[in-house]
């Protein structure tokens, strides 16, 4: 068997502090498709250079800007250069980053969301589709074996016509005045660097998108409130929608970071004519089926009733806990094959550029929903 060259990764954003640049270089790492070749980690230059050394990268592939990273990355022979830039900075630089590198013919894995607004992800889509590059979204969630299982039984019929879905993602971490005194607190909590929406925009995507893939249904319409409840907060840190689906699903959202001692319990139920099902991120091996008609059954990962496309995303027997990183290595490793066989647009089991969009249109729903009289309100994900 021959073996295969490792993809020539770099990083912009992630630097000293920066808790989810670890988590990209540890889960880009895992299955051994990647090496990391360059960086621009911060604009601090003394935190560039000690995250650089710390990772053991040649000075000279340090950089101390990300425009200078692209230019000198794309100057450089081609089985040199960069292949794929991992974008882990705030929102606010993930649409001009990624639009540089696209154009500079970089494939781009971005952390969500995928823009600040939904009318950025109009320059991002024409950047995207105008270049021969791949374009993925860390919702790592996505990466899961057991979510994919779940979205199997869905496809499969095993819970019937669906009717209710409810999905919620309770944090706690910013119940105080976190962003006095910490970095990534402070640039989630300020406009200028996470967009227009705080909680919504950090972790309510996460489970908008959740739902959808899990349902394989859009959601279509909502009624959301948003909420500011530490005082001088400028961006909401908490909210809820009741939602309808294309199918004709009902069901709640409910994003919040102020739920006092909860870490992050993102959990799903979703209840069709057959049964219902519920998987929940803090015991992501397990899916809990509920038939209506016979007890509760518990598919466990690296069981044999387990589905293929589950199957295929774990690495240790039955038992054996699989999490975090590994399920953002799930979406890295899909990444990588799909480079590897030069497609380009979308890379197969990765959330991309139409996760992206429909993350935004959901945020703008919400914003604009809140601010409203009006109860419902459409997720319209076109620029027309």
């Amino acid at each position: 068997m021959t073996r295969q060259k490792k993809i020539r990764l770099g990083m912009i954003g992630g630097g000293e502090g920066a808790f989810i640049g670890a988590v990209h270089r540890h889960a880009a790492g895992l299955d051994g498709h990647y090496e990391l070749v360059c960086g621009a980690f911060s604009r601090d230059q003394d935190n560039n250079t000690r995250t650089a050394q710390s990772l053991d990268l040649p000075a000279e592939r340090v950089y101390d800007s990300w425009e200078e990273m692209l230019e000198q990355e794309a100057a450089l022979p081609e089985n040199e250069r960069m292949q794929v830039v991992s974008i882990v900075t705030p929102n606010h630089l993930h649409v001009p980053v990624s639009i540089a590198a696209a154009k500079a013919g970089f494939h781009v894995f971005c952390e969500k969301p995928a823009a600040t607004s939904f009318d950025e992800t109009k320059a991002l889509a024409d950047a995207i589709s105008s270049a021969p590059v791949l374009y993925g979204l860390a919702h790592t969630y996505q990466g899961y074996p057991m979510v994919w299982q779940a979205r199997h039984m869905v496809e499969s019929g095993m819970l019937g016509k669906l009717r209710k879905v409810y999905v919620e993602y309770p944090q706690g971490w910013l119940s105080g005045e976190e962003e006095s005194h910490n970095k990534q607190a402070s640039w989630r909590t300020d406009p200028a660097l996470s967009g227009a929406s705080g909680c919504m925009g950090d972790i309510g995507t996460h489970a908008f998108s959740l739902a959808e893939f899990i349902l394989g249904d859009k959601i279509t319409q909502l009624c959301g409130e948003l909420n500011t409840h530490v005082d001088g907060r400028r961006l909401d840190d908490d909210g809820a929608a009741l939602i309808k689906t294309d199918n004709g699903v009902t069901g709640v959202l409910i994003a919040s970071q102020v739920c006092a001692g909860e870490e992050n319990p993102l959990k799903i139920k979703v209840y069709g004519e057959k049964g219902g099902l519920e998987w929940r991120q803090m015991e992501p091996n397990s899916v809990i089926y509920r038939p209506v008609d016979a007890p509760y059954q518990v598919f466990r990962a690296g069981q044999p009733s387990v589905c293929e496309d589950a199957q295929s995303q774990l690495r240790v027997p039955a038992g054996h806990p699989e999490g975090y990183l590994e399920a953002m290595a799930n979406l890295y490793t899909a990444f990588a094959a799909s480079v590897r066989s030069g497609k380009s647009g979308t890379a197969d089991k990765v959330p991309g550029l139409a996760s992206g969009i429909r993350g935004m249109a959901f945020i703008k729903a919400m914003l604009d929903s809140s601010g409203s009289e009006q109860k419902w309100h459409s997720i319209a994900d076109n620029h027309d």
